[in-house]
């Protein structure tokens, strides 16, 4: 089992892929550097289906990858924060215009409309989503879903482009959050590692501690990187490669994966990970 997280520079997206063959997908955006798209990653593994697609946050950046993925494979299951209808998603991206992943969104969003199945069992994985609602809040960020998995023992975070009053309300309204945070090894930066997606109080009040954050962005820009002594002075540290890491960046780091082994509570990361490697490419 691994989890691999793309680089697709200031977006997200990132793929477990279990024993089984079942698969998540996180977010789904790209790399307009080098176009890599995940639809045509899967393709060229010879994969069909995805099992479950997570939508963190409403934003382009999050979801432009969304076409490509629709072509080269079927999708099972979407999850997302439901308390925002297509017509008020659509309403809210008025201002910005409507990007091709989010107008895709909205269209996916119209057919996938009822409660969400379980899909396959997705061995050794429990999943768990918390969010803030619509109307409560009106900005996208803020209306980000947070998912935890729970992975061969490990837990991951993924709270999306949450910024600080939206961390404010989900902890102090919800103790199952409170309770979640504490227990998690691995946080994906909010918003790319801005300072409006770092809410102190996580980690000085409520207890997070984890062993390293993972930033998903490029080069230097709004504020992308301004969080990074922040963040390290506040994880326990984990060996990567034979050096003790904190923080994990897209930028420098490129694609990260993480394999887990759960017979022996081990989860390996490797950095800038070659997938042209991986079983199964088509060459």
């Amino acid at each position: 089992m691994h989890l691999t997280v793309f680089d697709v520079q200031h977006g997200a997206c990132a793929l477990l892929t279990c024993d089984n063959g079942d698969r998540i997908m996180v977010d789904c955006g790209h790399n307009g550097t080098n176009d890599w798209r995940p639809g045509n990653y899967l393709a060229e593994r010879n994969v069909k289906h995805l099992d479950l697609l997570v939508v963190t946050n409403y934003d382009e950046d999050h979801v432009s990858g969304l076409p490509n993925l629709q072509e080269k494979v079927s999708i099972g299951a979407l999850l997302r924060n439901k308390t925002v209808s297509p017509d008020v998603l659509t309403q809210l991206k008025s201002d910005d215009g409507m990007g091709v992943g989010i107008d895709a969104l909205v269209a996916m969003a119209r057919r996938y409309t009822g409660e969400l199945k379980d899909p396959p069992e997705f061995p050794l994985v429990k999943r768990q989503v918390f969010r803030n609602s619509y109307p409560d809040f009106q900005d996208e960020n803020n209306l980000s879903l947070v998912l935890h998995l729970e992975i061969a023992g490990f837990h991951f975070l993924f709270p999306g482009d949450l910024e600080k009053a939206g961390w404010k309300a989900l902890l102090e309204n919800n103790q199952s959050f409170r309770d979640t945070v504490k227990k998690i090894d691995f946080l994906f930066a909010a918003h790319h590692g801005r300072e409006n997606g770092l809410y102190e109080p996580l980690f000085e009040q409520y207890g997070c501690k984890p062993h390293v954050v993972i930033i998903s962005d490029k080069k230097k820009a709004h504020q992308s990187q301004e969080t990074t002594a922040y963040y390290a002075d506040h994880v326990k540290g984990l060996a990567v490669e034979g050096n003790q890491r904190f923080v994990l960046t897209t930028r420098s780091d490129g694609t990260i994966r993480f394999d887990f082994n759960q017979n022996d509570r081990l989860c390996t990361v490797q950095t800038k990970y070659d997938m042209t490697e991986e079983e199964g490419l088509h060459t």
